[in-house]
């Protein structure tokens, strides 16, 4: 779903909060530059040509290189998209914003193993063109505005992200994440039941029987996955889950805790602070 062409110029900054569980923001920058600040994550720089995905819905800030107060943002809707500019600055920065819906349920484990946030750079790599043809084509859609071009721009936006996930995962390194455990047979049973039931009070032997295997297959197919024995790696899911819900949705630090396993808010803080060196509500409070 496109949302806004946004033309800014001088300082300026436009907030995106959570975008809730299943959506994912997405930012194509077709001119000019920007940076895009995250809950409890580094800023990251955009540049004319990139393409940036959150998979988990994460409230961010795309704002201007440049410092100063933020200039006035004026909002008009053309053929069913919002039109953005900056008020008495001439646009020197042009973005392409929208959101993605992915499906829920047990086919949403890929979309739960990829990262907070996927940059593709499409200006200086050859095996882009594809990528930049279709920028080119949305954008065009979207100047000339004829009747059916937002429908348009947003089925050619979803191919491009279509493409961009594909070549995320043929670029993913082979080992040591969720996406080396979802391409075995074994331990990909076990990685969708646990992102079904990541609250469950889960054992070796719950997870044997899910995965139709022994303990000890199991424990080296886990290794051999990812470098992590079974409970260490769902201890580390549930930190990863919870911090990607605290990021991408208001549910509160408690029942973010409770919905990943948790027993207390306490506890999840505790285990936050060892992973993460930050207290959840510091990623609230960014």
């Amino acid at each position: 779903m496109l949302d806004d062409l946004c033309r800014f110029g001088g300082a300026w900054r436009s907030p995106h909060g959570p975008a809730g569980r299943g959506w994912a923001p997405f930012h194509i920058v077709t001119r000019g530059n920007c940076s895009i600040e995250r809950r409890g994550g580094d800023d990251i720089q955009l540049a004319a040509g990139d393409v940036l995905l959150l998979p988990h819905g994460d409230g961010h800030v795309v704002r201007s290189r440049i410092g100063g107060a933020s200039g006035t943002i004026a909002t008009e809707y053309r053929n069913a998209i919002r039109v953005k500019t900056t008020v008495g600055a001439p646009p020197d920065t042009e973005l392409l914003c929208g959101r993605l819906l992915f499906e829920a349920g047990a086919d949403n484990a890929l979309v739960a193993a990829l990262p907070e946030a996927i940059v593709i750079g499409t200006v200086h790599q050859p095996q882009m063109m594809r990528f930049r043809s279709l920028l080119a084509d949305i954008r065009d859609e979207l100047d000339v505005g004829r009747p059916g071009s937002a429908l348009i721009a947003a089925n050619l936006a979803s191919a491009l992200f279509v493409m961009m996930l594909r070549f995320y995962l043929e670029q993913a390194p082979e080992r040591g994440d969720t996406l080396s455990l979802l391409r075995d047979r074994i331990t990909a049973k076990i990685v969708l039941a646990l992102l079904r039931e990541p609250a469950r009070d889960w054992t070796l032997d719950d997870m044997a029987e899910v995965g139709a295997t022994s303990r000890a297959t199991l424990v080296r197919a886990f290794r051999k996955a990812c470098g992590l024995a079974p409970i260490s790696y769902l201890a580390g899911l549930r930190l990863d889950l919870a911090r990607q819900r605290l990021a991408g949705t208001d549910e509160p630090i408690g029942e973010v805790a409770a919905g990943v396993g948790y027993q207390s808010e306490g506890s999840l803080s505790r285990a936050f602070v060892r992973r993460f060196g930050v207290r959840p509500g510091a990623i609230r409070a960014r």
